[in-house]
């Protein structure tokens, strides 16, 4: 027995010092546990960052050459520090201050000392590295936008923090990561790989040449290319449209999600991000409080949704049997509720509306008339309200749609446990009367009106809007390609689309027709308050305006919000039916439209809520026409995309 457990013990510990050996010399020795051994050095072979393509193919994002001064704290030897310092033009405190961040990080692994060098900087330092020991340079891409628009798509690069690192191990301490936009959102994919060199050092901490001859290096890994579904001339040619103006332009395709372009005003120029200036760049952008260029209006900003809401309340009730087509509802200039309440409305007195004259005329009463049936159709409002809600949401409207830029909010679409605060014990239809006209607690994105639109104009349903068209040597996500069906009929969506289409032909957008273009539209104008010293101050109304076009066989659905803009018709709707004849026709002919709409700023009226001063002449407001200079800058600008 003895014998038996010497002899066990003698394989035991045979076992274990062949187990360690071969630790030592095969796993250890492994390229994936270099890192971990201070007599080689690593450097990175960055990869370069894939292009990004317009979806007809027009180059907007490359990539152009970088150098960044790398240190190894714990190699630095005694230098020169001013000499240094004005080589990489900085001071003293500078220098300090960066050695001291890079040793607090690791003494002994490479971190970038200063970032984004240009070539003439690193034609004049390579010569010199060699006196500073510690330092070299490493070499790699910075994105180049090859173009002035898209910023809020496109978005930009920049250095990870501590959180990019500790949730993704691939990056470290100087690396680029894709901070917003589409960088962001396909960083994985525009990245690739990056490579490494291993270098073998000697006791004195020179470098004696490749590790195990390179055999353990690996190469880096491109980037794929992707195309985007914007289209960079409509995307340019709204931005110019919004010039002088804050708000928000989704166009969408309507038969497949695809974005055509996304606006947000006031915006800047992507390249502002790009190189050792963008910190101080992001730095303005990100304090602006006034303008807030960082802000995308189109996925971010949340505003009640006014008239074209409406639209909702025509669907649920034709799908809830509540109201026909043909009946007529009389408007008496308004419509009365409750025990004293009254909703105003523009219509003459006494005039019948049906439902396709009443999306026409935008008639409230005719709308808080069917909103009311929806409540009361079941035993108490909040079991209408429910499912009033449930509709609504068929449509997108209340989620963040699940597109791929990863910022926006969801709104508010209200349902019965929304009011259980402020109605706990009885709830009543006419209590919430005001979402009937969009203005009451429901909220909307841009992106939500202008996919309800693409699902209206689909007769019921809509594809996830998103930016991504296609990936190099993949297939788009199936959240893309699969529609995504409302709670309303098919047939119901006609008879509100009649109404639209005399919106253009003989209601409030009559004057903004564009020939051989048959436009289906609405307009909205909502009411506009503000806190200015804790008091509560209406302002001008904001513009919006919903379309889709053609009537049949649609090929774009957009929305345009512009904040201050007076009514419905007299910006939104003028830029919504420039947009839709530059997407459909390639050229503009109502050249009448662009000339106002370049020659009109709305600066002024963003001016009011911050100086309190009225712009006003005998009471009325005053429209603030720009320079002439600034209009023929803006023209010279839009013929250049003709």
């Amino acid at each position: 027995m003895r014998k038996l457990l010497l002899l066990l013990s003698v394989i035991i510990i045979g076992l274990v010092f062949t187990g360690r050996l071969l630790y030592l010399q095969i796993y250890q020795s492994a390229s994936n546990n270099l890192y971990d051994d201070n007599a080689i050095r690593k450097e990175f072979d960055y990869p370069k960052r894939g292009f990004v393509y317009d979806r007809n193919d027009k180059l907007l994002v490359s990539n152009q050459p970088s150098y960044d001064v790398m240190v190894i704290p714990k190699e630095v030897k005694p230098l020169d520090t001013l000499e240094f310092c004005s080589l990489l033009k900085i001071d003293k405190a500078k220098f300090i201050e960066k050695f001291n961040k890079a040793k607090r990080y690791s003494p002994r692994l490479p971190t970038p000392f200063i970032s984004h060098l240009s070539k003439e900087d690193y034609a004049v330092l390579q010569e010199t590295m060699r006196k500073y020991e510690g330092f070299y340079i490493q070499k790699r891409s910075l994105r180049k936008y090859e173009t002035k628009i898209g910023a809020n798509v496109l978005g930009d690069i920049g250095e990870v923090n501590v959180r990019d690192i500790t949730k993704d191990n691939y990056y470290r301490s100087g690396d680029l990561i894709g901070k917003q936009g589409i960088e962001a959102s396909y960083e994985k994919t525009l990245r690739g790989q990056k490579g490494i060199k291993f270098i073998q050092k000697d006791r004195f901490n020179r470098n004696l040449g490749p590790y195990k001859n390179g055999t353990a290096d690996t190469l880096p890994e491109a980037g794929k290319d992707i195309k985007i579904t914007i289209d960079a001339t409509l995307q340019a040619y709204g931005e110019l449209l919004m010039t002088n103006k804050r708000g928000g332009i989704i166009a969408i395709e309507p038969q497949t999600g695809e974005i055509l372009s996304m606006i947000s005003a006031p915006t800047y120029n992507p390249n502002s991000l790009v190189g050792r200036n963008r910190s101080e760049n992001y730095t303005k952008l990100f304090y602006d409080s006034i303008a807030n260029p960082l802000f995308n209006r189109s996925l971010q900003g949340v505003y009640e949704p006014g008239s074209p809401f409406k639209l909702m309340n025509a669907l649920i009730a034709l799908q809830e049997g509540v109201v026909t087509v043909e009946e007529k509802i009389t408007c008496y200039n308004g419509f009365k509720y409750g025990k004293r309440a009254f909703m105003k409305c523009h219509c003459s007195f006494g005039v019948k509306n049906n439902l396709i004259r009443g999306v026409q005329e935008s008639c409230n009463t005719y709308f808080g008339t069917v909103y009311k049936r929806i409540l009361d159709k079941y035993d108490n409002a909040s079991i209408g309200i429910d499912n009033w809600s449930k509709h609504i949401k068929s449509f997108g409207l209340g989620d963040f749609l699940n597109n791929d830029l990863y910022v926006g909010q969801k709104g508010r679409i209200p349902n019965r446990k929304f009011y259980n605060s402020a109605y706990p014990k009885r709830f009543y239809s006419t209590y919430t009367m005001s979402n009937a006209i969009g203005q009451g607690e429901v909220r909307t994105t841009p992106i939500q009106l202008a996919n309800m639109i693409a699902a209206i104009a689909n007769r019921g349903y809509y594809y996830t809007p998103h930016v991504i068209k296609e990936i190099e040597g993949k297939t788009l996500p199936e959240n893309f390609t699969t529609p995504k069906y409302t709670t309303i009929d098919k047939q119901h969506f006609d008879p509100v689309i009649e109404g639209m289409l005399k919106v253009y032909e003989e209601g409030t957008a009559e004057l903004l027709k564009i020939k051989d273009i048959e436009i289906v539209g609405k307009t909205g104008t909502v009411e506009n308050f503000v806190k200015i010293d804790s008091v509560k101050t209406q302002l001008t109304d904001h513009s919006i305006f919903v379309a889709f076009a053609p009537k049949d066989n649609p090929k774009i659905a957009i929305a345009v919000f512009v904040e201050n803009g007076y009514w419905g018709s007299r910006f939104a709707g003028k830029i919504t039916s420039l947009m839709i004849e530059k997407y459909l026709k390639g050229k503009i002919n109502r050249k009448d439209l662009e000339d106002w709409i370049l020659s009109h700023s709305l600066e002024n009226e963003y001016t009011k809520q911050y100086s309190g001063a009225p712009f006003k002449i005998n009471g009325q407001t005053q429209l603030q026409v720009i320079k002439p200079e600034e209009y023929q800058k803006l023209k010279r600008r839009i013929n250049q995309l003709n």
